[in-house]
């Protein structure tokens, strides 16, 4: 018989309680991208590839607020520990500035010169011409979608995990229905194709921002203060924010670019390659939704513990997470062997593609337990502890120093199928992780940073 002591009651409460709506909203946006991506696959290849090579423009500007939102989710979770509002208000008001900059620079490119930045990808004309009409009708959606999420994710780091959940659920409604009436013109609409796709995310992205800020403002939520309480930046606290975020900021512009290399790499290798490689991602998305709520739940989770002053705690829920993430990880990674031979079913895409996606995804599911205890050690263990500098080095080496080389080699050395290369570029999770394992040990990740 199990028996649960009272340590092990609150760790599990505290999880369920943060992890379990911060999963549930991945999983809905990860099943919407899926249903996004299967609608556009039923366009074709081409439109296909057009429309994720487009979405690589968010997701370098998503990573960049990801870096300087969790960046000073560090602050947050730890005042909090303190019950410091002034202190959460102060750090909430600069994860906002850096967002709203980051996004209106986004938006800018996007919509000036958008074949530029898509044929940094890809060589194919009509995929840059689809690209280029979906990215400047979706561009500016990128403040309103910038705002929201640095203010969830300021409401995540004080526990507050049910309203950005519920924004979620009602903005990707709207967002699915909308995708399928636009694209296909359904009930009298036009059929858009992949503007009626991007029309549908800027309609999605706004409803999503109204939601947060007006439910926030009207409960006087911990994050939701004034602008003056948002300016509040005296005391040495730039200087120390800096000193944490900006390392988590590296981090995420590093490794993301180094995520769109290896979108160029199969990008230039095939239009069929890149193809199977937005599939495989897709799928990886929605495999990755319950471990992306652990990893955040830790990092609220640890960083409370450190922020109360209970170092001991802190590490002994960390050594629970680094054991646990991997074991679920690898019952996870079984569970895509029959999702890789139910693609056919899913995508309209030619044999080949097809046949590399299955395998990607069989590749995928090989190293997932490792890529999973990767992600808890730098978003959920040493992001708490404010260990950031370690948590960028970890990244940018497995990038850098292993994936995009081996890609290279792979592509264009080589040239070698492209499953094969997804294979070179996956070898980094499973070298990265001998050297969490070693950082969690030493203790060095343990900080308290509000002092």
């Amino acid at each position: 018989m199990l028996i649960l002591t009272n340590d092990d009651k609150h760790f599990y409460k505290d999880l369920l309680r943060i992890a379990v709506p911060i999963a549930l909203q991945n999983l809905i946006v990860s099943s919407v991208n899926m249903l996004d991506t299967i609608m556009v696959g039923r366009l074709g290849a081409t439109e296909l590839a057009a429309v994720g090579l487009g979405n690589q423009i968010w997701f370098l500007l998503m990573l960049l607020l990801f870096g300087t939102s969790t960046g000073s989710g560090v602050f947050t979770s730890q005042y909090w520990g303190k019950r410091d509002i002034a202190g959460i208000r102060r750090t909430t008001g600069v994860s906002m500035t850096l967002a709203l900059a980051a996004a209106f620079v986004f938006m800018g490119a996007a919509l000036a010169f958008p074949e530029f930045l898509l044929r940094l990808y890809s060589r194919d004309a009509e995929v840059i011409r689809i690209g280029a009409e979906y990215l400047r009708l979706v561009a500016p959606s990128y403040p309103f979608a910038a705002a929201s999420f640095a203010f969830s994710l300021a409401l995540r780091g004080v526990e507050h995990v049910k309203l950005p959940l519920v924004a979620t659920i009602v903005s990707l409604a709207i967002n699915a229905a909308l995708n399928y009436v636009l694209i296909f013109g359904k009930f009298g609409a036009p059929a858009l194709g992949v503007r009626g796709a991007a029309i549908a995310t800027v309609c999605a992205r706004i409803v999503e921002a109204a939601i947060v800020f007006a439910v926030a403002y009207a409960r006087r939520m911990p994050p939701a203060g004034s602008l003056a309480e948002f300016r509040s930046w005296g005391g040495g606290f730039l200087p120390r924010f800096a000193r944490i975020a900006a390392p988590v900021v590296l981090n995420e512009v590093a490794w993301s670019l180094g995520i769109t290399s290896y979108n160029a790499i199969l990008a230039r290798v095939s239009t069929d390659a890149i193809a199977a490689y937005n599939v495989t991602n897709t799928i990886s998305q929605l495999a990755m939704v319950l471990f992306m709520g652990t990893a955040n739940a830790a990092a609220v989770m640890l960083g409370t513990r450190i922020g109360e002053g209970d170092r001991a705690k802190a590490f002994a829920w960390a050594r629970r997470f680094a054991v646990m993430s991997p074991l679920i990880g690898v019952a996870t990674a079984a569970a895509l062997v029959p999702v890789s031979l139910a693609i056919p079913w899913l995508f309209a895409l030619g044999p080949e593609p097809l046949r590399q996606a299955r395998l990607m995804v069989l590749v995928m599911a090989c190293v997932f337990p490792f890529k999973v205890f990767n992600l808890h050690v730098v978003v959920g263990i040493c992001r708490a502890g404010g260990d950031t500098r370690f948590g960028a080095f970890f990244d940018i080496f497995g990038v850098w120093m292993l994936g995009v080389p081996l890609a290279l080699l792979g592509a264009f050395v080589f040239r070698v199928e492209p499953w094969i290369v997804f294979a070179l570029l996956s070898f980094e999770e499973i070298a990265k992780s001998g050297l969490g394992l070693w950082r969690l040990a030493t203790k060095k990740w343990l900080n308290d940073v509000t002092v």
